[in-house]
């Protein structure tokens, strides 16, 4: 069954969206408020932020080996 994110109240499944600055305005407070006060959340964020971060660091070489 898939679910809407709305429909959980964690915002896991907005993190990635919300580590490339792509949500409308009202669901990134939504999501700043729920990292604010669920680890979890915060522990995914961070997870999902730093993937993110490294793969800015790969050069179309290193995709082709």
């Amino acid at each position: 069954m898939t679910t809407y994110p709305g429909d959980d109240p964690h915002v896991r499944l907005l993190l990635g969206a919300y580590v490339l600055d792509a949500l409308d305005a009202d669901e990134t407070c939504r999501v700043a408020r729920h990292l604010r006060r669920c680890d979890g959340c915060a522990r995914d964020y961070a997870a999902v932020a730093e993937a993110s971060a490294l793969l800015a660091l790969l050069r179309a070489e290193d995709l082709r080996e």
